[in-house]
């Protein structure tokens, strides 16, 4: 029954349906918060200070490649009632090759999360010249805070808690826009897909393992089994999974609009200039360009992105173990494995934005292992029933596998 067919019937299960469906909103703004996080800032400004607008073609490829994604993801979630890690753990019977699994998945949540603490730490440091290990232990402790709320059990506070830090993240990145206007002839250039160079790669790289982040289609898929399983069971799968579309829409649109805001204020403004490859020296070329206030939006919106980001890091993190190990941690010592790798950066480190880039990289290298089981699996009639990949669905998701791990293979050759 359509929406139209319940107005004609009755106007007032009309509207209980349509609020029932924009409930069903939320999972995809929580894992999209990971298409805006510290990594994008960093891989996104460099891009746009170092090259112009020669890659906002990346950005657009990279999040459409990403709606597909966490479009699957999300339809794992509902139609098994279980996360990709879960059934993971299920299909990898072999020991070793499960913990290698486990691994490489850790890894990448471990990753995600340098690039988050690091992130709000900068934020914190220009903020309030906080020193960079204890703006660290700051975002640490607000990401704890926020992450409790699911914790309680107050899932739908969580998310508008995200969604609150999503619109402070977008302010305070694009805010800029406004003051200093893009070409507009320079940007439908950037849309031609091409390099300048060997770093050009590696930027291109970063920004799609800033944008197609592994733990997020881990996490994406957990958070749609939570929904179905918590409260929505007189909800059709097939109705969810028309919510979803729009979930997901609506996120990673927002993602894509705020990451291409964020290379062209790094074209705008940094392009030209030596800003050292910092974030810091970025954001004082855009207090210097723009003024003391957009430099001041720009660091709430790098605080806000580092807390809700590393909020669903440590999320995913606890996913992963929970589904490839079949532990269980506590919220806080899920928050402890990661935090404590992103702190000893932090206190190593000469070039903090450097070590964001490379994390991206490291994230990158994930991708194939977490997209391959997710294109297959949901392929799968057995596992997914009648909610299982169209051909042309199938097709497109390998060919994105395909391109992703081809560049990859190209930045190992170029490092090595």
């Amino acid at each position: 029954m359509t929406f139209f067919d319940l107005v004609e019937r009755n106007p007032y299960a009309a509207l209980s349906h349509r609020f029932r469906a924009l409930y069903l909103l939320g999972p995809a703004f929580v894992a999209g918060v990971a298409y805006l996080d510290p990594g994008n800032v960093a891989t996104n400004l460099t891009a746009g200070g170092k090259y112009g607008y020669l890659l906002l073609w990346v950005i657009v490829a990279a999040n459409l490649s990403a709606w597909l994604v966490q479009y699957l993801s999300a339809k794992f979630g509902i139609a098994t009632g279980k996360s990709l890690p879960e059934i993971m753990g299920e299909r990898l019977t072999n020991r070793k090759l499960r913990l290698a699994y486990w691994a490489q998945a850790q890894l990448v949540a471990i990753a995600t999360d340098v690039a988050e603490i690091i992130g709000g730490a900068i934020a914190l440091y220009i903020l309030f010249d906080l020193p960079m290990i204890v703006g660290g232990l700051v975002t640490g402790f607000f990401s704890i805070a926020h992450l409790s709320l699911r914790e309680r059990g107050n899932e739908k506070a969580f998310e508008f808690a995200i969604i609150l830090l999503i619109a402070a993240t977008a302010i305070g990145f694009t805010a800029g826009l406004f003051a200093a206007p893009a070409d507009t002839h320079a940007m439908l250039n950037g849309m031609a897909p091409r390099f300048a160079g060997k770093e050009s790669i590696l930027l291109a790289v970063s920004i799609f393992g800033a944008t197609i982040m592994p733990h997020a289609i881990y996490a994406h898929s957990a958070l749609c089994r939570d929904r179905i399983a918590a409260r929505h069971r007189e909800t059709t799968k097939k109705g969810m999974l028309k919510a979803t579309k729009w979930d997901v829409t609506m996120a990673m649109g927002i993602a894509g609009l705020v990451n291409a805001g964020i290379l062209i204020i790094g074209a705008v403004n940094l392009f030209g200039h030596n800003t050292g490859d910092s974030i810091l020296g970025a954001h004082s070329a855009i207090t210097n360009s723009l003024g003391v206030g957009f430099g001041a939006l720009f660091a709430i919106g790098l605080l806000a992105s580092g807390i809700a980001s590393s909020s669903v890091g440590t999320y995913a993190s606890g996913v992963i173990t929970q589904g490839l190990l079949k532990i269980k941690l506590s919220f806080l010592k899920q928050r402890m494995i990661a935090l404590v790798p992103a702190l000893l950066v932090i206190s190593i480190t000469n070039n903090p934005t450097m070590a964001l880039v490379l994390s991206q990289v490291v994230l990158s290298l994930g991708i194939p292992f977490a997209l391959i089981p997710l294109i297959y699996l949901t392929s799968n009639e057995q596992v997914m029933g009648e909610l299982k990949n169209k051909v042309k669905t199938k097709v497109i998701g390998y060919l994105v596998v395909a391109a992703l791990t081809a560049l990859n293979i190209t930045l190992l050759v170029l490092l090595i």
